[in-house]
């Protein structure tokens, strides 16, 4: 559980671009906010291994998107049940029921419904938030630590310039 948590702070403060850390928050969000094994959780850790998105961000932000479903499955129920419900869209779920591929999906369920539009309509916006997000911990919070004295005194140590030239 530590494993994943060092890895993300490791690549938060690499050279790792922060449109990658980001993505990969986005997509995590669409794969926390739904039930888990879903279809389209499967296209998204597909797409996560292809487009090559920080892994460790993913399983980190799919751990705090989970806990963060459960507070807000009332609200995704509510959504759902608006939009399953709505009489102008009955004979497109009429029909997507009838296919396969959509009933295996799941989409009549309300919690679904509901937290697939949500993450959906999130997604860019938390993408473009966790970039400026990042951007601005890498330029405060990073820069902040490598001034301090403590850090300083680390740089300064053989051993800190033995891992430095090990590391590359």
């Amino acid at each position: 559980m530590l494993d994943p948590l060092l890895k993300l702070i490791k690549a938060l403060n690499s050279e790792t671009e922060p449109g990658q850390m980001s993505l990969a928050l986005a997509f995590s969000m669409i794969a926390g906010f739904t039930p888990f094994f879903s279809v389209h959780n499967i296209l998204i850790l597909f797409l996560v291994l292809i487009l090559r998105v920080n892994f460790s961000a993913y399983l980190a932000g799919l751990a705090m998107f989970s806990v963060l479903a459960f507070a807000l499955d009332p609200w995704f129920h509510k959504l759902g049940h608006f939009v399953l419900t709505m009489d102008s869209l009955k004979g497109m779920w009429t029909t997507m029921y009838n296919t396969t591929l959509w009933r295996v999906e799941n989409f009549s369920n309300t919690i679904v419904m509901g937290s697939l539009l949500v993450s959906l309509l999130l997604f860019i916006p938390v993408h473009l938030l966790g970039k400026w997000l990042i951007n601005r911990y890498r330029d405060t919070v990073v820069v902040f630590i490598s001034k301090t004295r403590a850090v300083k005194f680390l740089k300064a140590t053989k051993i800190y310039s033995l891992y430095d030239r090990v590391s590359g």
